[in-house]
């Protein structure tokens, strides 16, 4: 699949559904435009990474393209769910064995070179992590804190079976959350709680900074971090204030949105003149010269 995000976010968010979801209801829970969602969609059918099925309309017209993606050959799900039932029957027991699984699980993975420092940077990783595994994380902004944050996963590829085994499947994906912070320097410093189906389709992972030695010396890097990202912007605002206006007739260089070069023009703009006007003619040289080295 080309690397593009928001296939990936909606591929990951049609293996998590229980039944085929059409174009409008896929760019309600995205937020993108219904146009933009079923060029997307077009996209993966063409890939063979999700299906069409035809659907009965809601009401008179036609009927609905519904979606769902193609499963994997290996029945992942049949075998989670054996391994979910060999773990024993006390819910306790359970999740504290799902948790060491993960751990073991994030202890394989390949080390992902996202050092943890702070606050910050335990989001971004969690995120990035939970991204590749197909859980359409979502950082809520909304709630952050100094001292804690929460990611919402719009997706779960093991959705069905996490519905009636959660402490178990749940467990797992904490267990692994933990070992990979672990490893990139937020052990002691940065702890995860994961709380399950707090809507329907969301889960919800909580980070929050520890107490201590660890948790401090994360709290000081980030407060560093935010005292020289704003010195950084007062000092920019200071050098825009302190510019000094151009001379009348004098080149400046004037601001253009976005991504544009900025062009150099004068001050004081030349009116057009026709061709026939003897001051075109003999404009100064100056002027001419000066056009060639516009942006």
């Amino acid at each position: 699949m080309s690397d593009s995000w928001p296939r990936r976010r909606l591929l990951a968010i049609l293996r998590g559904a229980s039944e085929p979801l059409d174009a409008q209801e896929l760019a309600r829970v995205t937020g993108q435009h219904v146009t933009t969602v079923r060029f997307h969609l077009d996209v993966l059918t063409r890939e063979s990474l999700v299906r069409q099925f035809q659907q009965p309309p809601r009401g008179r017209g036609r009927p609905r393209i519904g979606y769902t993606a193609v499963q994997r050959s290996v029945g992942y799900q049949e075998l989670a769910q054996v391994l979910a039932d060999q773990l024993g029957s006390d819910p306790r027991r359970r999740s504290e064995a799902a948790i060491s699984a993960g751990r073991v699980w994030g202890s394989k993975l390949e080390a992902v070179d996202q050092p943890v420092e702070s606050l910050e940077d335990a989001k971004d990783l969690t995120v990035t992590l939970m991204s590749e595994l197909g859980f359409a994380p979502e950082r809520d902004h909304a709630s952050e804190t100094e001292e804690s944050a929460l990611i919402r996963m719009t997706a779960c590829p093991l959705r069905e079976l996490a519905r009636t085994h959660s402490e178990v499947v749940c467990g797992v994906h904490l267990g692994l959350m933990r070992e990979v912070l672990d490893r990139n320097g937020g052990r002691d410093a940065v702890n995860v709680r994961l709380h399950p189906f707090v809507e329907p389709e969301l889960c919800v992972a909580r980070l929050e900074l520890l107490r201590g030695r660890a948790g401090e010396a994360m709290r000081e890097s980030g407060e560093a971090r935010r005292e020289s990202d704003e010195a950084a912007h007062e000092a920019g605002a200071d050098t825009r204030e302190g510019e000094q206006p151009a001379a009348a007739g004098e080149p400046r260089l004037a601001p253009s949105p976005g991504r544009i070069a900025p062009q150099l023009r004068t001050t004081t703009e030349p009116q057009l003149r026709s061709a026939s006007d003897p001051q075109l003619r003999n404009a100064d040289a100056h002027l001419g010269k000066q056009s060639t080295n516009q942006w």
